[in-house]
């Protein structure tokens, strides 16, 4: 049987967090059903992408592959919710969340900003250190089960979080892995010109959107900086594009 036959295994439920406006016309925080998709709460759309353009990806081949035979999986992807990257997986048999983990780390920034404000004036207390700052945005954010996903989607986030953000953020993720599952993450050789978002085209080609950027890029990490992030994974496999990307696969 072929991977996508045997990942085509029914159709399993979810539910989306996202705060983002799919292209293809799934509504903000709408919640994802594999059987018969519903809609909830729409919230302010964003604004529209700038290019589009495709790369072919082994990364997602490879990412695929290890999923092979999995059946009825849960997915958290932590991009936007596109409806065709979300399509792709449920008609696969996954249970896909969907969680805009960027867009939340502009609005805790701002909201970071307020707090700043109430700690000059004395009216609150609070901690202003790197870690504390993260300990807050990975507990307000990332709200999940332990053991409760079998694969990530976590695109290039890490590029775009403050260093102690990122690394609370891989802490996270570990725990929210059961054991054998996979991230797949992207990372910039340098810093990016452009803001881009990703969705799946097929099971070996991703769609590059530039849009309206969210945040500014934090860092670009070298090899064992990201060895030592996912240093709890036994497991890890990189492609290296020619757009200076590099999709790399960690297994739990």
């Amino acid at each position: 049987m072929g991977l996508l036959s045997k990942l085509g295994i029914g159709i399993g439920g979810g539910t989306s967090r996202s705060v983002s406006r799919p292209a293809t016309g799934l509504p903000a925080g709408a919640r994802i059903s594999g059987t018969n998709g519903s809609v909830g709460t729409v919230s302010a759309p964003r604004p529209p992408e700038m290019q589009e353009s495709t790369r072919i990806s082994n990364g997602l081949k490879e990412f695929l592959w290890n999923l092979d035979g999995l059946g009825r999986g849960t997915m958290l992807d932590l991009g936007p919710a596109w409806q065709t990257t979300l399509s792709f997986f449920i008609e696969r048999g996954f249970r896909v969340t969907s969680d805009d983990l960027l867009r939340s780390w502009k609005q805790f920034l701002g909201e970071e900003e307020i707090r700043l404000r109430e700690v000059a004036a004395g009216s609150d207390s609070v901690d202003v250190t790197p870690s504390g700052r993260a300990t807050r945005f990975v507990e307000e954010n990332l709200k999940y089960r332990e053991s409760s996903f079998d694969a990530v989607l976590l695109w290039d986030i890490l590029d775009y979080l403050e260093p102690a953000v990122a690394k609370q953020t891989v802490g996270c993720l570990t725990e929210l892995l059961r054991p054998g599952g996979i991230v797949f993450a992207m990372f910039h050789s340098k810093k990016p010109e452009v803001f881009q978002r990703y969705r799946v085209a097929d099971s070996n080609t991703l769609q590059v959107i530039s849009a309206a950027p969210l945040c500014a890029a934090q860092r670009v990490y070298q090899n064992r900086e990201i060895q030592d992030l996912f240093g709890r994974f036994r497991t890890s496999k990189s492609f290296v594009g020619r757009d200076q990307l590099r999709e790399t696969l960690f297994i739990k």
